[in-house]
């Protein structure tokens, strides 16, 4: 848990046991007979002040005592308010608003008939030994001398259901809150009715013991139902007693009880709401009168939203808060945009009218309520607040974990370690958070090592409609913030026609996530007024639903009502507040129809972003270390602490890595790609990896982490290879593909200086994150001008393990591969990994960058490369096939191929021309996109004389590299001979299941690329 500062109010301490759990009269809270001996002197000292407070009954066993149990005991009783600092001390006061009158809720709604008392005691069995009361001796354990046990029981009982009520509504009080602007919530429950506990009308007014309810130990029925129901039942429904930590549930329970959950605004708190509705009112208004038919996915029904974020962004700074990462789907966005984050009206209406003036100067460009925005916000203070907002595609939902990446990765350049200072805040819509998997994998994220932000604001935009789909049709649970359970953080359903409600929840979401650095839920209840899109006709399908909304009257109408019949504010000024904002946008209009928009700004390089270049460089960068830096990284990686314990194989195995470096050995897999990690931190390139089973390596090939055989503690040995080296991080995530690979991306984007690494278990699984590749990873460039530096290690290759465990999907990169998008290598030696790694940090350019990695080469011992090639060169696109090289002009066969089919093809050629190796030359494609058409040209220029040229491959014909390389390479060798394929027949599964069929594909297709009939 994070400290504490003065932005988070007072330290709220748990009770020793949980308030919150019904208290059964066989409880072992009620010592004795069934009394707590507490309680019983709590309840002492309320008659002292006061003997009618109590019930009658207890006049006789007080009688005797001349004074009350504190003054007695030498200390003054404090009042029943004294005590603590309330935890809502950090908040505006808090003031009820008038609620029906539990008489009449509990008189009206349910007549109530007197409850018989049953023969036994309730509660108490007569078939309990010693006639219900346990071990205890009725004859020699009396509360009080001379007492009747029966009427102590049973007055025991009466309070136990008391306390139970009051959990209750704590636990279940939502389910008939008044948060739905439709009306459509429940009015009855039936565990929050009295008579469910057997009270009637005749027991409101008397005494209970209350527990920790606000108000006094001890008030009457009435006075817990009305409390109760303020607070619970009201526009503001909570959930929280689902979550575990008593303290925070106390801390909760206490800012909500103790202002019945409503807020006290002053008169310029509710101007501003007022305010912020009627621009969002206006702005809707208008695109709908002017730019007629337009897609724009409005925001009315859901106004309350943005006086929502403007309190977010106006009170950051009070809570130590200078940023906001935000991220949201369509709905609503251009409102957010204008009225949250400044985008200029002239710039939104610019995108309007699609003016042919505007530039798009990196590619496709995208529609207008799915491109980001960031800016810089002054707040009434003067302090100014960095709001960004992601720009995402209508995939609902996959810009979550990209959110939270963003946001990670600015908290840790800014070493901000508790996320205090940088708050993700993400905008979800009711039935893709219900419905999208991936709100589930982000929500998974939230308190992990490695991907935890302090806490994210969800705000849920609840318009109870998914386009035509009902929420009875999109979700099986009562909510649709139902997951969020899984992670055990609040949940405040609120009436979005209240927006002073609105306010509050606000309020206590965010004092919530400052003190306790954890998600919070906001289920913003409102309506859609038009269908899924303006164009759309709603009422096809939920008729009733929009002949209720079309007599509604909006938000802001509703709100200027209530402050105009309060004296909060005149008609006039509220029509001069309006007047400004519809001037303000007619006056935009003007100016875009007067002269042609500037050149968009938004999308230059800035921040973090600076210098970089959006144009591929074409000059060759160095990547070689020197020798002697490189023996500092291998003898690194094989050092520990003297009192670490190694496991025995693991230290032979880190020895010998040092033993190559320094004897000259050949370099394996796993430490060239340690030698590149290591050469970037000692240059100053943090380095941060993460995915399934990474610390180690699916194939226990990396061993980046080391764990003690005796103690379990981690140590990473690159952390620690020298001084004022850069931060090295590698997380084994969870077993998620779109979340972690989504939180990798959007870390990549608020960090270009950062390697940053997602590793794939195998690399067929990377199509569970298909929508974060085509939707960010390969086209975020060219939508939306975005940069990104990520790398994806994807282990692919056929080694016979079946249809699962053999491809990373080369071809779907490839059918992506355009304008630059990316980089796809699929590398052959160690050195060559170690050159790419290092240019992807080394230039002044980033594109994501994909690697297929092998599995079985990581330890093949031809798959090694010698030490030179790492202390010299650089990253080669193509490597030319070293003994036909010698002798171009006696090579029949050229062979082209990528990744590691190479080995099997020169163990071929070696068993089939072991005597004639150089008349095939095998050239390796070491990147494929973007595609190194000169350096081809190069090479089968060499060979010019040859007679075939094949394409190999592993993979089946239909899949690979085959159908992006084909026309290519076809236009480099000319139209004199025809480019064939060599590769594993069409298929619809990418690998067969038997080994057997396995190796026999691979001989025929070895056959075929060497033109074997055999």
């Amino acid at each position: 848990m994070k400290q504490s500062n003065p932005n988070q109010g007072p330290e709220v301490s748990g009770p020793e046991t949980d308030p919150d759990e019904p208290v059964a009269p066989d409880s072992p809270y009620l010592a004795g007979f069934g009394i707590n001996a507490g309680w019983v002197e709590e309840l002492e000292d309320q008659y002292r002040v006061d003997a009618h407070s109590v019930d009658e009954s207890w006049s006789v066993e007080f009688g005797g005592v001349v004074e009350p149990r504190a003054i007695r005991d030498g200390v003054r009783p404090s009042s029943p308010s004294a005590g603590p600092a309330p935890a809502s001390a950090n908040l505006a006061p808090l003031e009820p608003v008038s609620t029906p009158a539990p008489t009449d809720a509990v008189g009206a709604r349910l007549p109530i008939e007197p409850t018989p008392e049953p023969d036994e005691i309730r509660g108490f069995s007569n078939d309990l030994p010693n006639g219900g009361m346990g071990g205890f001796d009725q004859g020699s354990a009396p509360v009080v001398p001379g007492a009747d046990p029966a009427a102590l029981l049973h007055q025991a009982d009466k309070h136990a259901r008391v306390l139970r009520l009051i959990h209750s509504y704590r636990a279940r009080g939502h389910r008939i809150a008044q948060s739905d602007p439709l009306g459509g919530q429940s009015t009855y429950f039936p565990e929050l009715d009295p008579a469910h506990y057997g009270f009637g009308n005749e027991n409101l007014d008397e005494p209970f013991i209350a527990g920790d309810l606000p108000g006094g130990s001890v008030q009457t029925l009435r006075q817990i139902l009305t409390r109760l129901g303020k607070t619970y039942c009201g526009p503001i429904g909570v959930e929280y007693t689902h979550v575990q930590d008593p303290g925070r549930k106390a801390w909760l329970r206490e800012l909500m009880e103790e202002g019945q959950n409503f807020p006290s605004l002053d008169d310029g708190e509710r101007h501003r709401i007022l305010e912020k509705l009627a621009s969002a009112e206006l702005f809707e208004n208008f695109l709908h009168t002017k730019f007629l038919g337009q897609k724009r996915f409005s925001l009315e029904g859901g106004e309350s939203l943005i006086p929502l974020l403007d309190h977010i962004v106006e009170n950051s700074p009070a809570f130590g808060i200078r940023e906001v990462v935000l991220g949201m789907a369509h709905r609503g966005r251009l409102n957010v945009l204008a009225n949250i984050l400044g985008k200029s009206y002239e710039a939104i209406f610019s995108e309007f009218e699609d003016s042919p003036d505007i530039d798009v100067p990196f590619g496709s460009g995208d529609v207008k309520y799915h491109k980001g925005f960031s800016s810089d916000r002054r707040v009434a203070t003067g302090e100014r607040v960095h709001l960004t907002l992601t720009s995402n595609p209508s995939h609902l939902e996959a810009v979550d974990p990209v959110v939270e990446g963003r946001a990670k990765a600015k908290q840790v350049h800014a070493g901000d370690t508790d996320g205090e200072t940088i708050v993700p805040v993400i905008i979800h819509g009711d039935a893709a958070f219900a419905g999208q998997g991936i709100v589930a994998e982000t929500l998974n994220l939230s308190q992990l090592n490695g991907y935890c932000t302090g806490g994210t604001i969800h705000v849920i935009v609840n318009n109870q409609i998914g386009y035509t789909t009902t929420p009875s049709e999109a979700r099986s649970t009562l909510y649709c913030t139902d997951v969020a359970k899984m992670i055990q953080v609040p949940i405040f359903h609120v009436n979005g026609d209240h927006p002073e409600a609105v306010i509050h929840v606000t309020k206590l979401a965010m004092a919530y996530r400052q003190r306790f650095g954890d998600d919070v839920v906001i289920d913003l209840v409102c309506y859609r007024r038009h269908g899924h899109n303006e164009g759309d006709e709603p009422a096809f399908t939920q008729p009733r639903l929009y002949r209720k909304i079309r007599e509604k009257e909006s938000v802001e109408t509703l709100y200027l009502k209530k402050l105009v019949a309060g004296g909060r504010i005149s008609r006039e000024e509220a029509d001069r507040i309006k007047k400004e904002h519809h001037d303000a946008l007619r006056e935009a209009l003007q100016v875009i129809h007067s002269r042609p928009p500037g050149p968009d700004e938004s999308y230059e390089p800035r921040g973090p972003w600076t210098g970089y270049s959006r144009t591929r460089p074409d000059e060759q960068v160095e990547t070689a270390v020197a020798i002697e830096r490189l023996a500092q990284i291998a003898t690194g990686t094989a050092q520990v602490p003297s009192y670490f314990n190694v496991h025995k194989k693991l230290q032979a195995i880190l020895d010998a890595r040092a033993k190559c470096v320094a004897e000259g050995l050949a370099i394996d897999w796993g430490l060239g790609e340690a030698l590149a990690f290591g050469s970037l931190l000692l240059e100053g390139t943090p380095v941060r990896l993460s995915g399934q089973d990474s610390s180690r390596g699916t194939f226990a090939h990396r061993h980046a982490v080391l764990v003690d055989q005796d103690s379990g503690e981690e140590y990473a040995p690159l952390d620690h290879i020298g001084e004022n080296q850069a931060h090295f991080e590698v997380y084994d995530s969870l077993l998620s593909e779109a979340a972690v690979l989504g939180f990798e991306y959007g870390y990549s984007l608020a960090d270009p200086s950062s390697l940053v690494l997602w590793e794939a278990q195998f690399g067929d699984f990377v199509n569970g994150a298909q929508v974060i590749i085509d939707q960010f990873i390969t086209s975020a460039h060219q939508k939306w001008g975005r940069m990104s530096g990520l790398v994806m290690l994807l282990p692919h290759g056929y080694e016979g393990q079946g249809p699962e465990h053999s491809s990373a999907r080369v071809e779907r990169f490839l059918q992506t591969c355009a304008e630059d998008s990316m980089q796809v290598v699929n590398c052959t030696s160690p050195a060559q990994f170690f050159h790419v790694l290092r240019r992807q940090m080394r230039r002044r350019y980033r594109a994501p960058l994909v690697v297929f990695t092998p599995k079985s080469l990581l330890r093949h011992p031809k798959a090694a490369s010698p030490i030179e090639d790492f202390a010299t060169g650089a990253f080669k696109e193509v490597i030319d096939d070293p003994i036909a090289a010698a002798r171009p002009e006696d090579v029949r066969r050229v062979i082209a191929c990528s990744g590691k089919v190479y080995y099997d093809l020169i163990e071929e050629r070696a068993k089939r021309f072991a005597d004639r190796e150089y008349e095939i030359a095998i050239v390796r494609v070491e990147q494929l996109y973007p595609w190194p058409e000169a350096r081809l040209l190069e090479a089968f220029g060499r060979y010019d004389r040859a007679e075939a040229r094949v394409w190999c491959q592993e993979e089946p014909r239909n899949m690979g590299a085959w159908t992006f390389v084909r026309d290519r390479i076809q236009a480099i060798v000319g139209d004199k001979v025809r480019l064939e394929c060599a590769g594993r027949p069409e298929a619809a599964s990418p690998a067969v299941g038997s080994p057997r069929i396995h190796r026999a594909q691979l001989q025929a297709l070895l056959g075929e690329a060497f033109g074997l009939d055999d």
